[in-house]
């Protein structure tokens, strides 16, 4: 199984942080919509290394796929072909007053923005006459100065981030790939997210054969106690943010702690953190994210998506997982 981890830098240190990871062997390198642009980390690492690029995710509700075809197009150049596209949709609140966009039905929604994103870039590639007609968005309009003509490392993979089943059905019909949503359990990975998975290809008349599945895994993992204590806590953090999202209990409810959720959310309404990573139990921790030294940390992320996935993406949240560590995961996952 192959590792990518998060390229967690500012755009200017971006290459020589994606150096000194890219030094401990992991197989790919992802952004995510944070406190910094998404797409010029990877701009940046493109010509500093040669592993696989991502976003995880691009939020896309707010862009034009106009823009999101271009930006991947050309970090496809830049990368070599190694670059995939990672959408996902956010939720209300931060589309309408984060964001200042338009909020529609998201699954709709991100089904029609993957399949623009797609069709624009297969137009280009192809020399075909651009003809995209949906309820959010139209493209009819591609004059020859404006086609960058056939990328020739092709046209990157667009994959589609997801935890619900309609959205991970959505994923399944139209995209490339599913980015599996990391805050979920076991149980909800295979009682959820697969069923939904599999219908939604069967509707596409396509088989989990050549459709990418990336899982992603929250990780606290150490070799000492003061190490493992550490990342416990910046994951138990990451656990209380994702637990306190509406959108989200159906991972709880799975696991019978439905009743939590309401209850984070409203103590992060009013600030109190303390007492939201209070309610993260320590099953709840295990449940949900991994926790253990390296070795124990590959070996329950075999058992956890080793019979559907090829690769996984490994986050390491509110503290920086030494190097060695990253390197024994890895070899521990080959």
């Amino acid at each position: 199984m192959l590792l990518d981890v998060q390229l967690d830098a500012r755009p200017d240190l971006a290459a020589d942080r994606a150096r000194e990871l890219t030094a401990t062997g992991v197989a790919g390198l992802f952004t995510f919509e944070g406190p910094h642009d998404v797409f010029l980390p990877l701009a940046a690492a493109a010509g500093a290394v040669e592993t696989d690029l991502m976003t995880n995710v691009a939020i896309a509700m707010p862009r034009s796929p106009m823009h999101l075809a271009h930006t991947a197009y050309d970090l496809q150049l830049m990368s070599k072909g190694r670059f995939r596209l990672g959408l996902g949709s956010q939720i209300r609140p931060h589309i309408e007053n984060r964001y200042g966009a338009t909020w529609s039905p998201p699954a709709a929604r991100m089904r029609e923005i993957v399949s623009a994103v797609k069709a624009i870039l297969t137009s280009w590639q192809e020399g075909t006459r651009l003809d995209f007609r949906g309820e959010f968005t139209r493209h009819t309009l591609m004059p020859p100065t404006f086609v960058p003509g056939p990328n020739p490392y092709g046209v990157p993979p667009v994959l589609l981030g997801a935890l619900g089943p309609l959205m991970t059905r959505t994923a399944a019909e139209v995209a490339d790939g599913l980015l599996v949503m990391p805050f979920h359990s076991h149980r909800h990975f295979r009682e959820r997210t697969l069923p939904a998975l599999d219908e939604g290809l069967a509707r596409s008349g396509r088989t989990r054969e050549g459709f990418a599945v990336l899982p992603q895994a929250i990780l606290a993992m150490g070799r000492t106690d003061e190490e493992l204590a550490t990342a416990s806590a910046g994951v138990r953090g990451l656990l209380a943010f994702y637990g306190s999202t509406p959108a989200y209990r159906s991972v709880l409810d799975v696991e019978g702690w439905g009743d939590v959720q309401p209850e984070l959310n409203r103590l992060s309404k009013v600030g109190d953190f303390g007492a939201m990573f209070e309610l993260v139990t320590d099953e709840m921790l295990e449940t949900i994210a991994v926790r253990g030294t390296p070795e124990q940390c590959a070996a329950e992320l075999h058992r956890r998506f080793g019979d559907v996935a090829e690769r996984v993406c490994g986050y390491f949240p509110g503290y920086d997982a030494a190097p060695g560590h990253v390197r024994d995961l890895v070899t521990a996952l080959s």
